[in-house]
């Protein structure tokens, strides 16, 4: 029996696991960190954790708590790992019927007319016969991490710490593969949920190199991607947007050490990642809006199928009527073809 003091301890943060215990939890760590990010959870992307919590998502601290473990209680578990025994009990809901559909409208909407902006977006709805307000629809695309196409005064603030590096490819010819990378996040609706997804895309022959889903806009899932992508070379250029993701330290300061200079788009400014832009309208129209995806795992497998097949098989015009891949591999073809 854990003696009470002890308890107290634990209660405040300030017990020091004991050993036996922290070798008894460490082959369930190893078991299940793998899947921390492909857990559901209908918690609101950006919802932060209150003062004097731990940071970041409680989920992968979820996924390692084993209720039937022989020796280790639930509350044992949750000590060790640092999660309030209230967040392993919650169990929250999926939205209802009606916002789940509305998301999937607005997320319709915003793929064909991007540079509508709350008020454009909230009449638009109304015409279709949709009963909603413009503080319900800007909540929704604050949801989704959408935002309309347009140059606008600075109205907020980066993320503190965070450094904001200059858009370096105005003017710039694009002449040749690895010259330039570019990564976005978008959303991926399910049967009930969202996911989202986020890819890294070689400009010169839209070959994507890496991509990975999540149900959180956290970090690790695009740092993931990132590691991924490194894996078949290194670009000279890397440009991503301003969101939180992709201005973060672990992120930023892994281009950094593979000697990769970053570039940031100006704020509402989607023209200066268009080819991203091109790849989420292509993916949406002929893979997500056509299908129904009843799960994550799901979602994961078609958009696999898909990637190779637009990777491997799908022919560009800018690229000459070849697949992506066989640019990226072989990019004399395209330059022979338009010198």
């Amino acid at each position: 029996m854990v003696p009470r003091g002890t308890r107290v301890q634990l209660k405040t943060g300030l017990a020091t696991p004991s050993q036996p215990d922290l070798a008894t939890l460490t082959p369930c760590v190893n078991q299940h960190t793998c899947l921390a990010h492909f857990h559901l959870r209908w918690r609101p992307a950006g919802h932060g954790n209150s003062k004097g919590k731990l940071a970041g998502s409680p989920e992968p601290k979820r996924v390692l708590i084993e209720p039937g473990h022989p020796t280790l209680s639930v509350a044992r578990q949750c000590a060790l790992v640092g999660l309030p025994r209230s967040s392993w009990y919650y169990h929250p809901l999926p939205p209802s019927a009606t916002t789940q559909a509305l998301l999937d409208r607005l997320d319709e909407e915003y793929t064909r007319t991007p540079f509508y902006g709350v008020r454009r977006m909230t009449a638009r709805l109304r015409q279709s016969g949709c009963p909603v307000n413009p503080k319900r629809v800007r909540r929704l695309l604050r949801l989704l991490g959408l935002e309309a196409i347009y140059p606008k005064p600075r109205t907020s603030v980066p993320v503190p710490g965070h450094r904001i590096y200059p858009y370096l490819l105005r003017g710039v010819p694009i002449t040749h593969t690895d010259q330039v990378w570019s990564s976005d996040i978008t959303y991926i609706r399910l049967a009930q949920g969202w996911v989202y997804l986020v890819a890294i895309l070689d400009w010169y022959s839209r070959y994507v190199l890496a991509w990975a889903v999540s149900n959180t806009l956290d970090t690790g899932f695009c740092v993931a991607a990132l590691e991924r992508a490194l894996a078949h070379g290194r670009p000279a250029i890397f440009n991503t947007d301003q969101g939180s993701q992709f201005t973060s330290q672990e992120f930023t300061g892994r281009l950094l050490a593979a000697d990769v200079r970053i570039s940031m788009d100006g704020r509402g400014r989607a023209l200066d990642n268009v080819f991203v832009e091109r790849l989420w309208r292509t993916v949406k129209y002929e893979e997500v809006y056509l299908k129904s995806y009843d799960s994550v795992p799901v979602a994961i497998y078609s958009l696999g199928q898909y990637f190779r097949f637009y990777n491997e098989e799908r022919l560009h015009q800018a690229l000459g009527y070849r697949p992506p891949a066989v640019v990226y591999r072989d990019p004399a073809q395209l330059q022979a073809q338009y010198g």
